[in-house]
């Protein structure tokens, strides 16, 4: 039997989950996967790693590749960007399962700063260059209808000659395409922006919004359907876990009902008797970033003995 015999039998009857091999997304995943407690060892070289506690295969591809192996149904289960589920264009045979809070970025459409084009419509008719082509493209056929290039019936007439915009692909260093002279604009992925404006660029236009996402393949198998679904349970604790801290606190009890309006919980607060009949002690879920000012709200509303515990997992 040859090592791809083997390969393929190991992977027979497992749940196969994707996840990008590399890139921004690669460490966040793994830390995704060890607060979910799949375990597993990766060899060097390799892209395929069998989970040990679970009827799971890990395989590691490109980011861009991810949402065409779900949406194909060679995988069951993937994380991979907004961005790029988009850009594949597999309509209903993926589905977005999860948003994961991480990897957060804008494609937006950029221009030079000192240039003539100053909104996406200067735009129109001209040549923009992009790694995103099918996201890109479908934006401004719709630009070119509205704005009289093409027909509302008529296909897209992009590329040279055509009156719609000209979208051209290129893989990589999209930023530097106007500077060389290869475009009048770019549609690019855009992160904090500094690389973009060290280019000369700015922004015109935001066609979407991207984070990391937890997506399944409309054709996974029904046997998968379980483990599926416990994978996508235990991935939503750790992103809950992330989010929120357990706020501990003890309340006169005349004065409980303004301290609940302070930590709602997410669906109510747990309010526990003291052996002092006037006091009360409180525990609620509090969104992480807001903790700061929660706490000093109620040391303001009277609350003494305030405590924030970290979450390393839970179920909401």
């Amino acid at each position: 039997m040859t090592g791809k015999d083997m390969l393929s039998e190991s992977l027979k009857g497992r749940c196969l989950f994707a996840i990008p091999k590399k890139g921004r997304l690669y460490e966040k995943c793994l830390e995704l996967l060890a607060g979910a407690d799949i375990q597993f060892t990766r060899s060097h070289r390799l892209d395929v790693a069998l989970v040990r506690n679970h009827n799971v295969a890990l395989i590691f591809l490109p980011a861009a590749d991810i949402p065409r192996f779900v949406g194909e149904g060679n995988v069951d289960l993937a994380i991979t960007g907004q961005d790029m589920v988009a850009e594949a264009d597999m309509g209903s045979l993926v589905d977005e399962v999860l948003p994961l809070g991480f990897g957060k970025c804008k494609l937006q459409v950029q221009a030079p700063e000192d240039g003539p084009i100053k909104t996406v419509e200067d735009l129109v008719g001209r040549k923009v260059v992009t790694s995103f082509e099918i996201v890109a493209g479908k934006y401004f056929a719709k630009l070119d209808v509205q704005h009289g290039r093409v027909g509302k019936d008529e296909p897209p007439s992009q590329g040279r000659g055509g009156k719609g915009t000209e979208i051209e692909y290129i893989g990589g260093s999209v930023e530097a395409a106007c500077a060389l002279g290869l475009a009048d604009g770019i549609v690019d992925l855009v992160e904090s922006g500094d690389t973009m404006r060290a280019a000369g660029l700015r922004a015109i236009a935001t066609i979407l919004q991207s984070e990391a996402v937890l997506i399944k393949s409309t054709r996974a198998a029904p046997e998968n359907q379980s483990v599926i679904d416990l994978i996508t349970q235990r991935i939503a604790g750790v992103i809950a876990a992330n989010r929120y801290v357990l706020c501990n606190y003890n309340m006169p009890r005349a004065k409980l009902a303004h301290a609940t309006s302070i930590t709602p919980g997410r669906r109510a607060a747990t309010i526990t008797p003291l052996d002092d009949p006037e006091w009360c002690a409180v525990s609620a879920m509090v969104v992480k970033s807001t903790i700061a000012e929660t706490m000093d709200r109620l040391q303001a509303a009277g609350a003494s003995d305030i405590l924030v515990i970290g979450l390393t997992n839970c179920r909401v």
